[in-house]
């Protein structure tokens, strides 16, 4: 099956103006991310900015004991690498690929000129960050005063906001990580919400078969977080059909739209 990929589905580059748009798309390379691959480690140096599409991934932060906790995830609503405009050169989290999928990116260096170049892209970047920073306050604070299952439900929602299905491929042992919880503790959370027929999970996949009753019985910080990237990003189009690149900035992202081949060494679990 033949999948058709395009920069503008994710929200960001959707969102720019169109002259913005074709000069970024020049530069920008088609990935391939499947899950697992880590493409930020903690203290390292980031040589590119990440545009999700159709995958997620996980910020998370690690102990040197290895213990992990997920602070923050970014989909198709969003842009991986922050740090290189608000004026570090590494970050303190590791970005993990949570839900395979495709993205594209960019070089470091030009986004660092795009940036001061002082025009909207500078300014729809701080809006997005100023949203992920809302995201990384809640989660800190859900994690600590709800139960894992809340706690699950606010990540399967915000999970499904970010991806066009309504089913999530993780095993128990992967979400674990992510809420920083014993893999017991989501067995029995995820037991729970099934037994209350909102999800069906089997074999490492999570559908969701009442999304109305998730967002019932889910803590408040899904809300606030969804609330408060609506409001920060209420005029960013959802991949707007509108957005059509030139004959030639086409021929320009398609050369550059080459798959990222990499051997992690993921095993089935």
């Amino acid at each position: 099956m033949t999948i058709s990929h395009n920069p503008l589905q994710n929200h960001l580059l959707a969102a720019l103006p169109q002259a913005e748009f074709a000069r970024l798309a020049l530069h920008l390379e088609l990935v391939e991310l499947p899950l697992g691959l880590a493409l930020y480690e903690a203290g390292g140096t980031l040589n590119y900015v990440y545009f999700p599409t159709t995958s997620i991934v996980s910020l998370l932060y690690v102990l040197e004991n290895g213990a992990s906790a997920e602070i923050a995830i970014v989909g198709n609503e969003g842009i991986l690498g922050i740090s290189l405009f608000m004026g570090g050169e590494t970050t303190p989290s590791r970005a993990v690929v949570q839900c395979a999928g495709y993205g594209y990116r960019l070089q470091a260096q030009f986004l660092k000129d795009e940036f001061n170049r002082a025009g909207p892209f500078l300014r729809l970047l701080l809006r997005y960050t100023q949203a992920l920073i809302t995201q990384m306050t809640q989660t800190a604070v859900c994690n600590r005063h709800h139960s894992i299952e809340q706690q699950l439900c606010r990540w399967l929602l915000l999970s499904l906001d970010r991806l066009p299905s309504d089913s999530v491929s993780m095993t128990q042992e992967l979400i674990a990580n992510m809420l920083g919880v014993r893999r017991e503790g989501v067995t029995a959370a995820a037991g729970n919400i099934q037994r209350l027929g909102l999800i069906r999970y089997s074999r490492g996949r999570i559908d969701v078969v009442d999304r109305p009753g998730l967002e019932k019985v889910v803590c408040e910080c899904y809300a606030v977080v969804k609330l408060e990237f609506d409001r920060l990003l209420a005029d960013i189009p959802q991949g707007d059909p509108q957005h059509v690149l030139g004959q030639s900035d086409r021929r320009a992202v398609a050369i550059r739209a080459l798959p990222l081949q990499i051997d992690i060494g993921l095993k089935d679990t």
